[in-house]
């Protein structure tokens, strides 16, 4: 339904918290100020302590007792220097391919890589695992190499397609070829531990091109990545 031109700000507010609990992404790029990397590290981790001591204070929480004056500074630099180094480009992973000596011209798929990300909605844990397939086109990439891309753009804050999408677009630029796909299977615990609280599901995203778009070779992938296709 199109809202009248004169929505009130509680309108706009209802409607952007409805896309975040729906978990609906606006871009295939994650969403960054333009001064996102003007200040240091340090700088950073300054800023995030003070704000999270308000949020703790806010909540009641004494931060004179021994075991929380130092959480504000610890959550800080787990923020920028763990789970959203992502968000620094200074910290992509340096990418290694290698001439397909072998002239392997099959798939070759590289199963069950770690994801630990961050759902951008909520600031909750998304666990879970990736898997990679490809279709050399005279260049091969360092095995290692795949894992560090999944890693770098699982630790931001995410959206579990755009994630996906991400992680594709690198590889087809880093291995000159359209022939990638790419599988998230993850839990999300803003699914899991808030709102309605299902323990059991997960969510599934997949992003493809070239050869993969044909459904022999998609099914292919799925048989070998064990997802229960005969």
């Amino acid at each position: 339904m199109t809202k009248p031109s004169g929505s009130s700000t509680t309108d706009k507010h209802a409607r952007i918290t409805e896309q975040g609990d729906q978990h609906q992404a606006s871009s295939a790029d994650t969403p960054l100020l333009p001064q996102a990397f003007e200040r240091s590290e340090e700088e950073k981790m300054a800023i995030i302590a003070k704000a999270f001591g308000t949020i703790m204070e806010t909540l009641g929480l004494d931060l004179r007792d021994d075991s929380l004056q130092g959480t504000p500074a610890r959550v800080a630099k787990m923020y920028v220097q763990e789970i959203f180094r992502g968000l620094d480009p200074a910290n992509f992973p340096e990418i290694s391919v290698f001439d397909n000596k072998y002239d392997y011209r099959r798939m070759l798929v590289e199963r069950n890589i770690a994801v630990k990300s961050t759902c951008e909605h909520h600031f909750q844990p998304i666990l879970g695992k990736a898997h990679i397939g490809y279709i050399a086109n005279g260049k091969v990439i360092g095995l290692s190499k795949l894992n560090r891309i999944v890693d770098y753009f699982a630790r931001r804050p995410q959206v579990q397609e755009r994630m996906t999408k991400q992680i594709l677009l690198t590889l087809q630029q880093a291995l000159g070829t359209q022939d990638v796909i790419v599988l998230v299977d993850a839990k999300h615990m803003c699914v899991t531990h808030r709102g309605i609280e299902d323990q059991d599901s997960s969510t599934l995203t997949i992003e493809y091109s070239g050869q993969f778009s044909q459904t022999d070779l998609r099914e292919e992938f799925l048989r070998y990545v064990q997802l229960g296709i005969s």
